[in-house]
């Protein structure tokens, strides 16, 4: 039997992905849940495992093709033959050993082997007929994930692709959408629940057929033994799924589904599938202020925006607060911040404190990760064999930041990347490097000897999950500032995928830390061993300041910004770190860069 294996949800809002490495060929032997290849899309990269054992028979897409959510990747080959038919007539079989042991629960267990599932699932119209949902891969190295809460219950009709419920890992929190158009039959997994990855979550059937396979998960509660004897004698698979669908919430009879068909009336016991939705009240105990439910995603963006979540009204599902919601409510506190008449409104909101999340990390002791290790070894390296210290100057770059607002949309559609503020940063500290080359030098302790070097390569300290990496910008000083965006996009993305490579982690004569992208005002970064300075962009901020103009001095808001230098002082003085500085500071603040962007 040919298994397909196809692309999964992989977050919110994702609709594609692109098949980045092959781990398997054609033709090789491949277990179930081994991963088979690696999928990159805008939000994560995940390696996708194989569904079942067996042999990879035929690859569909190959590597950098980019496909839809749901499309079939591969195929594998499972060695067994057709499935289909073994299943129907086991159903009939079962029926029958049924009844034989007295206790209703210790026969299902023995018969759960081969026939029993066939039979409850042929009753029911669940797991033979339904189409599984199952949690699939959410990220590079997770395992397993919590249901926070359901969309949908048991008895809803649902649409293909629509959101049935909501997963919360240690990485992502997503919506998992429904694979098949039907009626939720049952749900395995209830809320606040943890689940692995290829899990089964619930099971979904043909439109309009019976939720019976819901109250499965409560066989326990129903041992009673004279109901077995009755299974056997309606002989009517087809009319049990069609009996329980008025009464939807009448099946709970667990393991004998095919009774309660014959017993319309007991519709009284409706009350008791309220345990098997009962996973829907746990999702009150993650409310947002004023009811709406809110994922730990969204409640650590609202914290890092200081956006009061109980004003926030959410677009998303049932009123769910979602993250664009929350951006948009951050991007008019900004806008209101900055009017004068609302001002006034602006700091009640302001004053509320932000609701932070413990750390899963609180009280634990681990072991220090690799490259966490090499990166202390280097920073106390650098501390012990350099006299460090640190100069700041602080940059108005209104100019440069209205030049980028002109030019960004056009930018992005010409050159294919996003134009950031990083890139202006980069090109004015590459050109006053080749006027200061003090500051772009080496010294080589052994021999007594400075390096100046003659071309300018920039690290550019990039934040990822496993710690903080400097892919290099090879001859910096050479390229323009489309070159200079598209280098560190692709340098930046590798980063994160976790497919950067040795060289282009090395080779660097100078470094860029951006530790404004996180809010900082400014930082007293550390010198890089093998080099002699490293510059530190602040955030940029709206302060007032003193501007002189023809008419005479005046009071503005402007957008400021701290540059930070950290140099070796044994070959820098503070006068040459303060020449570099000022020179950096006069190309940002003189923004002459319409030239390169075509304006």
């Amino acid at each position: 039997m040919a298994v397909s294996v196809t692309l999964p949800a992989l977050g919110e809002s994702v609709t594609e992905g692109t098949v980045t490495r092959w781990l398997k060929a054609e033709g090789e032997r491949v277990e179930a849940d081994e991963p088979l290849l690696e999928v990159s899309t805008d939000k994560v990269d995940t390696e996708i495992p194989s569904p079942a054992a067996g042999v990879l028979a035929s690859i569909k897409v190959a590597e950098d093709e980019t496909v839809e959510v749901g499309a079939e990747l591969a195929l594998i080959d499972d060695g067994t033959g057709a499935p289909a038919a073994a299943p129907a007539p086991a159903a009939e079989q079962v029926a029958e050993p049924a009844p034989e042991p007295a206790p209703a629960a210790p026969s299902t267990e023995q018969a759960a082997p081969a026939p029993a599932p066939t039979a409850d699932a042929a009753a029911g119209g669940g797991s033979a007929e339904g189409t599984d949902v199952v949690l699939p891969a959410l990220g590079e190295s997770v395992t397993e994930g919590t249901v926070t809460r359901w969309l949908k219950s048991v008895g809803d009709s649902v649409e293909a692709d629509e959101p049935l419920l909501e997963v919360s890992t240690d990485k992502v929190d997503t919506e998992i959408p429904a694979p098949a158009s039907g009626t939720l039959l049952e749900i395995v997994v209830g809320e606040d629940e943890t689940a692995e990855v290829g899990a089964k979550l619930a099971v979904i059937g043909a439109p309009g057929a019976a939720p019976a396979a819901a109250p499965a998960q409560e066989a326990p509660a129903a041992p009673a033994q004279p109901e077995p004897t009755p299974a056997p004698a309606p002989a009517q698979p087809a009319p049990a799924p069609q009996a329980p669908a008025p009464q939807a919430p009448s099946a709970p009879a667990p393991q004998q589904q095919v009774t309660p068909a014959p017993e319309p009336a007991p519709a009284a016991p409706a009350p008791a599938p309220a345990p098997a939705q009962a996973p829907a009240a746990p999702a009150a105990a993650k409310p947002a202020d004023d009811g709406a439910y809110v994922t730990p995603l969204v409640r650590k963006l609202a914290a890092e925006n200081g956006v009061d979540l109980s004003t926030v009204k959410g677009t998303g599902v049932g009123g769910r607060i979602r993250k664009q919601d929350v951006m948009a409510a951050a991007e008019a506190a900004k806008a209101a911040a900055a009017a004068p008449a609302p001002a006034a409104a602006a700091p009640s909101a302001a004053k509320k404190a932000p609701v932070l999340e413990a750390s899963p990390l609180r009280g634990q002791t681990i072991k220090m990760p690799r490259i966490r290790k090499v990166i202390g070894d280097n920073m106390v390296k650098a501390l012990h064999e350099q006299a460090q210290l640190s100069s700041v100057v602080e940059v108005d770059v209104t100019r440069l930041m209205k030049l980028r607002g002109r030019a960004k949309d056009s930018f992005a559609a010409r050159e294919g990347v996003k134009l950031s503020p990083m890139p202006f940063f980069v090109k004015a500290a590459a050109q006053a490097l080749k006027a200061h080359p003090a500051i772009n030098a080496k010294i080589n302790e052994a021999e007594g000897t400075i390096t100046y070097f003659d071309t300018e390569n920039i690290g550019i300290a990039v934040d990822s999950e496993k710690g903080l990496m400097t892919p290099v910008i090879k001859n910096a000083g050479d390229l323009n500032l489309a070159g200079i965006a598209k280098a560190t996009a692709e340098l930046a993305g590798k980063v994160r995928a976790n497919k950067i490579t040795p060289d282009e982690l090395s080779g660097a004569t100078f470094t860029i830390s951006n530790t404004g992208s996180r809010g900082a005002l400014f930082d007293t970064i550390i010198v890089p061993p093998g080099q002699v300075a490293i510059l530190g962009i602040g955030a940029t901020v709206k302060r007032p300041a003193v501007i002189e103009t023809e008419e005479g001095t005046v009071i503005g808001v402007r957008d400021m910004t701290y540059l930070t230098l950290s140099y070796d002082h044994r070959l820098v003085d503070g006068a040459d770190a303060a020449r570099y500085l000022t020179a950096v500071k006069a190309i940002l603040e003189a923004g002459e860069f319409e030239v390169e962007l075509g304006l």
